[in-house]
């Protein structure tokens, strides 16, 4: 919200209400994700940049869903029948009919467009005392667009959908992104007058433009720089297509923010991750949700890390990390996967094929290879071996195990949950432990070896063995 009184006011109007056919998904269109946020949520964003005093979203088919993705950050205004995108303007009169200011008008399904660009668009509108400003945009491919129909002193005369327009009109260029700014209490009071004789029985937002026009107000155009930010998403092609664009804009900003990435075009960040400086990240990686990585990291290929906390100097191979955090200076990989509340302290090393879930590992704690550890807490110094199993559930509840600071967990060993196994303590490979260890302790839970003279002959490996060797 802006301070400044003296400013004009700015509103938003976000049309969210179509459900969006073209998509065939069970998914309500505008929340889709473009880059792990609803398309909705992109273009919301965005306008909160721009200081809007207020934003109305207008909602329709999954209503709920959409006022569950955005929260407070906006009002809501319900067009229960979709009767075209003048009429959904017209169900935020109540809340902003009687508003002095502008109004942006953009739809929900738009997630490319930036807050430099409202912001121009704004400032457009106001220098230039139009009534109504129409963003519009160039591109080689008009097809399918409605054309912006200027006259010999570049004023707005009228926009003409493509299946209206003549020969000559065909042949322009610019075309009409659908986004609009207004002067307020002008735009309602012209809504009222719009009408639904047409082929769909809708009315329609730019016939707006049509009667300001014939009325004699001042109609603009701000042509923006960018063709690709007024791409719209109605289908799964044009969803793929903003996404790829969103990927690009996304790997750029980290990239100048002093990120490498050594192969872009694989390398998969969504909206809300955060980079430090001088991390490295490889090909075929792709980074989601909240995931916060510090300074100095190395992320090898085909790594996925989601809504997980990488603090300084980090180097993950090829591993898959979730709802986890990892501190200073540790490392992990290959084939490894951190699971949901998994916190790896400062030092701490995980080897490949290593699973690890709410469970903490202390300062420079080692867990090689081919291990489990789910609930539980390591201290620090403990070397845990090859193939050991944190048996933690019964059949019916999980139960946790602590292991004190500078133990020693030999190879294949199984430790049976709830236990305790105190510090300086030593479990022997192979062991299954199901009691208590005492600090400086070594357990021993395994059948004493019995070598059997001559049993080897007995079996059939003994033929086998000798075959191969006449053979040799």
């Amino acid at each position: 919200m802006r301070q400044n009184s003296e400013m004009t006011a700015k509103y938003a109007i976000v049309l969210a209400a179509g459900q969006g056919t073209r998509m065939k998904s069970k998914l309500y269109k505008v929340l889709h994700p473009v880059c792990g946020k609803a398309m909705v949520d992109h273009v919301l964003t965005e306008l909160e940049k721009d200081q809007i005093d207020e934003i109305v979203t207008i909602v329709g088919h999954g209503a709920a869903k959409v006022e569950e993705t955005l929260g407070k950050r906006t009002k809501y205004a319900l067009q229960a029948e979709q009767l075209g995108t003048g009429h959904a303007v017209l169900q935020a009169e109540e809340l902003l009919g009687d508003k002095q200011g502008m109004t942006l008008v953009t739809c929900g399904d738009t997630p490319l467009f930036t807050a430099e660009t409202f912001a121009k668009l704004f400032e457009q509108h106001e220098q230039s005392g139009a009534v109504a400003t129409v963003l519009t945009a160039k591109t080689d491919e008009p097809f399918g667009y409605g054309r912006v129909i200027r006259n010999h002193r570049d004023e707005v005369e009228k926009i003409v959908e493509q299946k209206d327009a003549t020969p000559e009109e065909a042949l322009v260029n610019e075309i009409n992104t659908g986004v609009y700014c207004f002067d307020n209490q002008a735009l309602f009071e012209t809504l009222h007058e719009v009408k639904n004789d047409n082929a769909q029985g809708e009315y329609y937002l730019p016939d707006v433009i049509e009667i300001l026009k014939a009325q004699g107000c001042p109609v603009g155009a701000y042509c923006m720089d960018e063709f690709e930010e007024s791409m719209g998403v109605n289908d799964r092609i044009a969803l793929a297509k903003a996404t790829k664009v969103m990927q690009r804009r996304i790997n750029e900003l980290h990239m100048k923010n002093g990120v490498t990435l050594i192969d872009p075009a694989t390398t998969y960040i969504e909206a809300d991750v955060k980079i430090g400086a001088d991390t490295v990240i490889e090909s075929g990686v792709s980074l989601k949700g909240k995931t916060v990585i510090g300074e100095d990291c190395v992320i090898g290929a085909h790594s996925e890390l989601r809504d997980t906390i990488l603090e300084d100097g980090i180097e993950v191979k090829a591993s898959f990390l979730e709802g986890a955090i990892m501190r200073n200076g540790s490392n992990i990989g290959p084939y490894s996967h951190l699971r949901p509340q998994a916190d790896i302290g400062e030092g701490v090393h995980i080897g490949n094929f290593v699973e690890v879930k709410k469970a903490t590992l202390g300062k420079n704690t080692k867990v090689g290879h081919l291990t489990y550890v789910g609930d539980a807490t390591l201290g620090k110094e403990i070397n845990v071996g090859c193939g050991t199993v944190f048996v933690n559930y019964d059949g019916q509840n999980k139960h946790h195990t602590n292991v004190g600071e500078y133990s020693f967990i030999g190879s294949g060993s199984n430790i049976i949950a709830p236990v305790e196994i105190a510090d300086h303590a030593y479990v022997a490979a192979g062991s299954t432990i199901t009691d208590d260890v005492a600090s400086r302790d070594m357990a021993i839970a395994r059948g004493r070896q019995v070598n059997k003279p001559g049993y080897y002959d007995r079996y059939p490996v003994a033929k086998a063995a000798a075959e191969s060797k006449n053979k040799a």
